[in-house]
């Protein structure tokens, strides 16, 4: 079975240096779900594809690739905490897509082009 979307989701997660734990809290699923995402067990949802795709700051786009070798993340944040909570997830998330956006329009502004 062909786990495109799984592998890129690890590959991003590990080069981003996030634990599996840290999306699946984002997500609101455990981290067993993740890791059946990331080993093709089981089908990631739309819903949490756009999730950890804001969270990592990555177009969804991108974890379709076969390989998105040369994809950086445009912006990396890096938090620092014993806890965080689920609401200070939420609001991580919803600063990246906010930051992602910007950006995105940036790029439309300047070359007139999408990214």
């Amino acid at each position: 079975m062909d786990n495109i979307i799984g592998n890129n989701i690890k590959r991003f997660r590990e080069k981003l240096g996030l634990s599996q734990a840290d999306i699946a809290n984002y997500c609101g699923v455990s981290r067993e779900v993740l890791s059946y995402y990331e080993n093709g067990n089981r089908e990631v949802s739309l819903l949490h594809l756009e999730k950890i795709s804001n969270y990592m700051n990555i177009e969804m786009e991108v974890f379709l690739e076969e390989n998105p070798e040369n994809i950086q993340p445009e912006l990396a944040l890096a938090f620092r905490a014993d806890e965080l909570t689920p609401e200070d997830r939420a609001n991580i998330g919803y600063f990246k897509s906010i930051v992602k956006n910007y950006l995105k329009m940036k790029r439309i502004e300047t070359d007139g082009t999408q990214a």
